[in-house]
């Protein structure tokens, strides 16, 4: 009689190139897939109001492909390690599978996790299904980390390519019967007040999901993703991010799909610097760049990796991110940006950028401020990405864009929307504002505005700030940190 096995689900909701599963597939035994809803042991960092919408979306999606091959979910509620011994007790399952997380306090849960269960007689298992590469797996030749990206990616290129991903295994023998499930409406993961109503003409959480996006953009996007990324009015981009960070899909089965799309390679398979691919294939490696920084550096999703920014001068200026998180700073390509976050769950990265730069060099709101609001607003919210990406435009991170590099709203809007359709998408009121002053309306004269049925600061609001002023504010308090190391 073949032996009962755990897999137990993270962020994992796929079957194919999933490890875990695979490897207990691949010792005959008979599969108990198990989610436990633990959002304390994620301790300051747990899951966002819209990324626990898609948590639910993708476990409904999940357990409708488990249910074809006759198999179910298990869901419970509470501690990881107390209900994975209990459920052990129950089943009689000898084994443990899962997949490994790298946030800091998924890091320190699973040790506990694994020696516990070495303890208790049961077997750990645990494997990379979240990366390309494990952060501890790439380092410079004297054996330390990484601070900066290029090198970390010129040292990916001479390392072999990423490993093929495991097929979906073609039979899977079922331990569930018997075993009881919370029902999965009562984790309370869906907002009792709908702001979510758009999201779901948008978004198709799920494995199926995502292998139909990934599709669309090897059709639509890969060849063009160089250039077209930058420009917010556009589907340039692959949107996989969310999918990609629930599991639905790896970032293997991306970077080979994406390979086989290449045209240009180098001996060892790696494309060469002709291979249009290669813009997006440097993403997959900039997501495994952040997971490196956070696992050397777990202090990074609070404190800055630069340490003298812990006495940067930052203001406690609530009127000004008030009206960032709302879209009302009268600012465009600003306001754009954070209403299509709160409608759609989501912000093109260009854009992400922009709104980070105007709320911390202009606003000189602290920029932990904007990562927890990214943080709950977000789909795709990753604890990796999201701080390196916030520090990155602070100043104050690894591999930060210059002190003394503040984007301008209006050339970032001249560079990339020039005739203005991503702002006059979401921010309708300034729809007949002629292209010549749709990124700074408060140039307009009266009779440009009275046209286009704007009256600023009645119908739109004025600037929040004076982006030339803080700028130089900015700077200067740039200056008097430097000159004080």
């Amino acid at each position: 009689m073949s032996k009962l096995a755990i897999v137990w689900c993270h962020r994992d909701f796929r079957l194919t190139d999933h490890p875990a599963l695979s490897a207990a597939v691949a010792e005959n035994k008979k599969i108990i897939f198990v989610y436990i809803h633990d959002p304390e042991s994620e301790q300051s960092w747990q899951p966002g109001g819209a990324a626990n919408w898609w948590l639910h979306h993708s476990l409904k999606a999940f357990s409708a492909s488990l249910a074809k091959h006759k198999a179910s979910l298990v869901i419970r509620y509470g501690d990881s390690l107390e209900t994975l011994l209990k459920l052990c007790e129950e089943t009689g399952a000898t084994s443990v599978y899962w997949n490994r997380l790298y946030e800091p306090a998924l890091i320190a849960r699973d040790k506990v996790v694994k020696k516990s269960l070495s303890e208790s007689g049961i077997e750990p298992h645990s494997f990379n299904g979240a990366l390309l590469r494990e952060p501890w797996t790439v380092s410079k030749d004297d054996g330390t980390m990484y601070r900066v990206y290029t090198p970390f990616s010129r040292k990916y290129f001479q390392l072999p390519e990423p490993e093929l991903p495991l097929e979906a295994p073609a039979k899977i023998s079922s331990g569930h019967k018997g075993i009881d499930s919370e029902p999965l409406e009562e984790l309370g993961l869906l907002p009792s007040i709908p702001w979510d109503k758009q999201f779901d003409g948008l978004w198709q959480p799920g494995e199926s999901g995502a292998a139909i996006q990934l599709d669309l953009f090897l059709e639509h996007g890969v060849f063009a993703y160089g250039v077209e990324r930058d420009w917010p009015a556009t589907d340039g981009v692959s949107k996989l991010s969310p999918h990609l960070h629930f599991g639905e899909i790896s970032p293997r089965q991306i970077w080979h799909a994406v390979r086989f799309h290449g045209d240009h390679a180098t001996e060892n398979g790696f494309p060469d610097a002709t291979d249009k691919t290669l813009p997006y294939l440097k993403q997959l490696i900039w997501r495994d760049f952040a997971h490196h920084i956070l696992y050397h550096v777990p202090e990074t999703s609070d404190h800055p990796f630069n340490p003298k920014f812990k006495n940067f001068e930052w203001d406690r200026n609530d009127a000004v991110l008030h009206a960032w998180q709302r879209g009302q700073t009268g600012i465009p390509l600003v306001d754009a940006g954070m209403r299509q976050l709160w409608q759609t769950g989501w912000m093109h990265n260009r854009i992400r950028m922009l709104v980070a730069s105007v709320l911390t060099k202009n606003g000189l709101v602290h920029w932990h401020e904007g990562a927890t609001w990214f943080w709950d607003t977000l789909i795709d919210a990753s604890l990796a990405n999201n701080s390196m990406g916030w520090q990155w435009t602070a100043g104050c991170g690894v591999d930060a864009a210059p002190y003394y590099r503040i984007f301008s709203p209006a050339r970032q809007g001249e560079r990339f929307d020039k005739d203005g359709a991503y702002v006059r998408r979401w921010v309708p009121e300034l729809a007949g504002v002629p292209s010549k002053h749709i990124h700074q309306p408060w140039l307009a004269s009266e009779e440009v505005l009275s046209k286009a049925g704007v009256i600023l600061g009645q119908n739109y609001p004025k600037p929040v700030v004076d982006l030339s002023a803080t700028r130089k504010e900015a700077l200067e308090r740039y200056k008097r940190l430097r000159q004080a190391e």
